[in-house]
């Protein structure tokens, strides 16, 4: 028999609400809205006293205004963000040896043999304790047997609070709860989920699995097990290996540092484009050179969390002007980035990025069309020895010249 599992999950309680007010105090108490300030902006996040009106992220900010009338609106600062976040890490990290960063916000911690010797929740409970003494943020705690039951744990402990779910608890816990609760049922599946009556957890665990396959398609066996109490995910450790690189060896080693810059935009742009397919975020980038006398040398940064074109692009020109400092062929070149987490989709709420973003999209999804070299800069045009598709007025010129006043401008051609 498989020993019980014991899977902590701490997520931290409206996290940009939380930053703003340790900067401001005075918002402590008060409706607040995370966001940008024009017309098209977005709620990124809010607080509890704004949730009261019926305010939640995502929202246009118009309506949450109208909602919410005295709500106090702050621009969101991501990179403010990506450094609490990190500070957050960094005590986890001092306490366990292994942890999963789901987001820029939330972490899960395997504790499975803890108990035999500190007892997993006072070991879990002691590290909520220190992040909350030493970054002056609320975080909340959920811990059970599994990641899916820890979570739906640490949402029914809000705000900063915490709670176990025993294993022989689990089914006890879930089934009272309603069905939009479990991670995985997104408002077209509630949807359909309520029209055949289906409004708790215990009436989804209920259900005929093959019905359920037909309802949800292939998701349909995990969503089931998860009803059931049943997750064996495991936690997925947080460390260098998450991570995505190019590498590039020339036909012929070379000096000329136009083509090293423009194999290097390129690398940055292909990154930036997977980290924005698979929703995640990068914090650390580091730059790779190999000399024709076959010494390596590398360099590496810490970034805010991005999966933007333009911030891998800008860092990987400081990075190798630093890294290349011999009058020397380079025989490769290399961009990694790592430290990645989920958030793709948090960093889009923010208004001073959301018509670059909106760029990212569009042009992404030309990529998914027609190939990820179908849309590239002008600079980084010679460093590709494939053919790029000509693609007729696939991109609006509105898009083109967005492109070209962000990059060009910017980061030169």
């Amino acid at each position: 028999m498989e020993p019980t599992r014991y899977i902590a999950h701490l997520d931290m309680d409206t996290f940009f609400v939380s930053v703003e007010r340790l900067h401001n105090p005075r918002l402590h108490g008060l409706p607040v809205l995370v966001g940008g300030m024009g017309d098209r902006a977005v709620v990124a996040a809010c607080s509890y006293e704004a949730r009261k009106f019926g305010v939640h992220s995502a929202m246009p900010m118009k309506r949450a205004r109208m909602l919410c009338p005295e709500a106090i609106v702050v621009r969101g600062d991501w990179d403010s963000y990506s450094a609490k976040s990190k500070e957050v890490t960094a005590i986890i990290a001092d306490r366990v040896p292994d942890f999963e960063k789901a987001s820029i916000d939330e972490h899960y911690i395997d504790l499975t043999g803890f108990e035999r010797f500190y007892g997993a929740y006072d070991w879990v409970h002691d590290i909520r304790r220190r992040i909350r003494k030493e970054t002056g943020l609320p975080i909340s705690l959920g811990l059970s047997a599994n990641k899916t039951v820890s979570k739906i744990a640490t949402r029914t402990a809000k705000p900063d609070g915490e709670r176990q779910v025993f294993p022989d608890q689990i089914r006890h816990f879930l089934g009272p709860l309603p069905v939009r609760d479990m991670p995985g049922v997104g408002p077209k599946m509630g949807i359909q989920l309520t029209e055949i009556g289906v409004r708790t957890i215990a009436q989804l665990a209920a259900l005929p699995l093959e019905l359920l396959l037909r309802i949800a398609g292939k998701n349909g066996l995990k969503l089931w097990e998860r009803a059931n109490g049943i997750d064996p995910t495991p936690v997925v450790p947080y460390n260098d290996q998450l991570s995505i690189s190019k590498e590039l060896t020339f036909e012929a080693d070379t000096m000329d540092q136009k083509l090293i810059r423009q194999v290097l935009v390129s690398m940055a742009e292909n990154l930036g484009y997977q980290l924005r397919h698979q929703g995640k975020l990068a914090s650390g980038i580091s730059v790779k050179i190999r000399y024709a006398n076959f010494d390596t040398h590398s360099r590496d940064a810490q970034l805010p969390y991005t999966a933007s074109d333009h911030m891998l692009i800008e860092k990987a020109g400081q990075l190798l002007d630093k890294v290349y400092d011999r009058r020397m062929m380079i025989r490769l070149i290399g961009l990694k980035v790592s430290g990645l987490v989920h958030g793709f989709q948090q960093m889009t709420l923010f208004e001073e990025s959301s018509e670059l973003i909106s760029l990212y999209q569009k042009l992404d999804r030309l990529r998914d069309k027609f190939g990820e070299k179908a849309v590239i800069r002008a600079c980084g045009i010679e460093a590709h020895t494939e053919k790029v598709p000509e693609i007729p007025s696939a991109l609006p010129s509105y898009a083109a010249k967005l492109l070209r006043s962000r990059y060009d401008g910017h980061h030169g051609r």
